[in-house]
């Protein structure tokens, strides 16, 4: 007979039974392991982490580690997940990498902010001060610049070096932000959140190699083919521009400052030269995927050819559009006269990097909603944009900022992480910033994939205005910038 607990133990409140200390005993381990498990213990395989950050490139590393840097997060455990290598970088490579992105002063102050962009400037990044769009079909022409020259309007950064700066920071982060490396995710399983019989509130994380991870918010910087928004079912508005990019490394003729960006518009799409140093500068070509894949083809003194033929050549312009082009110009100058800027000329190219030319296809997307309970998207998983006003990953940038504050200010007030609440305004506000920039880009690839004459004469006069309106540049220059 076994000694009877002196504890009694309350049943679905049918009245009280004696149980014996055997049972008390076994109670209590299993007690114990839900106390484990609710807390994470290593040996768990259903660990519950505050946050998990889906995908490690630009935008879902920096998120790691500004959340991992915030103050008011310090006590969250952090979890970022990519399914490629570490892109650790002990030297700079000799070449220069195809894939570079333009990193505008609002996005290079939230890189320093978590210590990256000291990495970056030594090892390498080239500031410009002026951008000068011109169109093929027209002599208008529009150029951006700072007043004084002194200042960057932005600055070309190859995407691998901005990897592997964050990389370095998150290395300094062990205390509360897990980096796995190589995890590729097979399987999400979403909370219900209003569904009383549902066993487990949290988002959970299955991994190719069988580990199942829990966390409180989700956050998806899984790219344009996002697995987390296309497992929520969020519906995406998004179309094919039927044109692919070219890109290249570009070896120039002569050294030159290289300070300015440029960018002129043909018929079949915009051609971008970027600066990367004094003698070398990046190609990105938006043209039709028939013509990208020929210009792939081209031996290299055709393909050199090509492309200063692109930026040069006048074959493209109509006499009555110029006619018409330089008698408004003219008026807007008898109006005001010291408006304006003078055009330059885009330095000549002489040769190609080895193995640098490369082409991927462009479109456009945007999720209807950049949140669900206990889940948000980030940067190129929430957007997609044609590279024409080299914006892409400074919009992902400022989901980062906007969203890292968001989420501190919640931890500050004791909220959960996940919650709806401000994950809402964290929608709102980014949707704010990217719907207008995002409509704006779209309506220049349309207006300028055109040669019909009314049109070019349309923005014609559209370009040459708007160049003659400081205000209106600095109001446009003010918004990309941020």
């Amino acid at each position: 007979m076994h000694k009877l607990s002196k504890a009694p133990l309350a049943l679905n409140g049918l009245g009280r039974c004696f149980i014996t200390e055997k049972h008390v005993s076994a109670i209590n381990t299993i007690r114990r392991g839900l106390v484990c498990s609710e807390h994470g213990d290593d040996s768990s395989k259903n660990e519950v982490y505050d946050i998990i950050i889906s995908g490690g490139g630009m935008v879902g590393s920096a998120m790691a580690c500004t959340i991992g840097m915030d103050p008011n997060l310090a006590g969250k455990k952090v979890l970022l997940l990519e399914a490629g290598n570490k892109k650790a970088m002990q030297k700079v490579p000799d070449s220069y990498s195809t894939r570079v992105s333009s990193i505008s002063p609002g996005s290079a102050t939230l890189l320093s902010g978590i210590g990256a962009w000291e990495h970056i400037t030594k090892m390498r990044c080239k500031p410009y001060k002026r951008m000068q769009v011109w169109d093929a079909c027209s002599d208008a022409l529009i150029t951006f610049d700072k007043e004084n020259l002194q200042d960057e309007m932005a600055y070309i950064v190859e995407n691998d070096i901005v990897v592997a700066a964050i990389t370095k920071q998150l290395d300094t982060l062990t205390d509360n932000v897990q980096v796995k490396y190589r995890s590729k995710v097979v399987k999400y399983a979403w909370p219900r959140p209003h569904h009383a019989a549902e066993v487990i509130p949290w988002v959970k994380v299955t991994l190719a190699n069988g580990e199942t991870l829990q966390t409180k918010l989700l956050i998806g910087a899984d790219g344009p083919n996002s697995m987390v928004r296309k497992e929520l079912g969020i519906p995406t508005v998004k179309w094919n521009y039927d044109q692919s990019a070219v890109v290249a490394v570009l070896h120039l003729s002569e050294p030159t400052e290289n300070n300015v960006a440029w960018q002129r518009f043909l018929p079949t799409g915009p051609i971008a030269m970027l600066p990367l140093s004094d003698t070398e500068s990046s190609l990105v070509w938006s043209t039709g995927h028939r013509l990208a894949e020929e210009l792939l083809e081209l031996d290299e003194e055709s393909f050199v050819d090509a492309i200063n033929s692109a930026f040069w050549s006048n074959e493209n312009q109509s006499e009555l559009i110029d006619t018409a082009g330089s008698l408004f110009r003219g008026a807007l100058s008898a109006i005001m006269p010291s408006a304006g800027s003078p055009r330059q000329l885009p330095p000549s190219v002489a040769g190609i990097g080895q193995k640098s030319r490369v082409m991927f296809p462009l479109g456009m997307g945007h999720a209807s909603e950049y949140i669900r309970h206990r889940v948000a998207l980030i940067g190129d998983a929430a957007h997609r944009v044609h590279p024409l006003a080299g914006q892409g990953a400074n919009l992902g940038f400022g989901d980062v900022a906007s969203l890292t504050h968001l989420l501190s200010q919640a931890a500050f007030n004791g909220k959960d992480l996940g919650a709806i609440q401000h994950l809402l305004e964290y929608e709102t506000e980014r949707q704010r910033h990217n719907l207008p920039m995002m409509a704006a880009i779209d309506l220049m690839k349309r207006l300028y994939s055109t040669n019909a004459a009314p049109v070019v004469l349309l923005r014609t006069l559209g370009l040459q205005a708007t160049n003659m309106l400081p205000a209106l540049k600095e109001q446009i220059m003010a918004f990309a910038s941020k």
